[in-house]
């Protein structure tokens, strides 16, 4: 490896360590908002049962996300803000 290329990576560790620790701010940081799967699902008009298989997620992790218990991540949450961008398109797309 080069050494500027190793002096680089070790900076950026001794700054995330740094982070980590309160010792440092980060330059940037992002705070999403979770969704309201409730409210999305709602907007649609589907029930539980045919949202959870829209999602393609059981009956129970969809309540545990109405129920703010759990929260959406990765694919699902990308779907979910779809859903609640357009969900004709969704809709549409998925033959619901």
């Amino acid at each position: 490896m080069e050494n500027t290329l190793f002096d680089d990576l070790l900076q950026s560790l001794k700054e995330a360590k740094a982070i980590a620790k309160g010792e440092a701010k980060a330059s940037r940081r992002f705070e999403l908002e979770p969704t309201d799967v409730k409210a999305v699902r709602e907007q649609i008009g589907l029930s539980q049962s045919e949202f959870a298989s829209l999602m393609r997620v059981s009956i129970k992790t969809l309540q545990n996300w109405e129920q703010h218990r759990r929260n959406p991540t990765g694919p699902a949450a990308a779907l979910l803000k779809i859903v609640s961008t357009a969900p004709d398109v969704v809709l549409k797309s998925l033959h619901v």
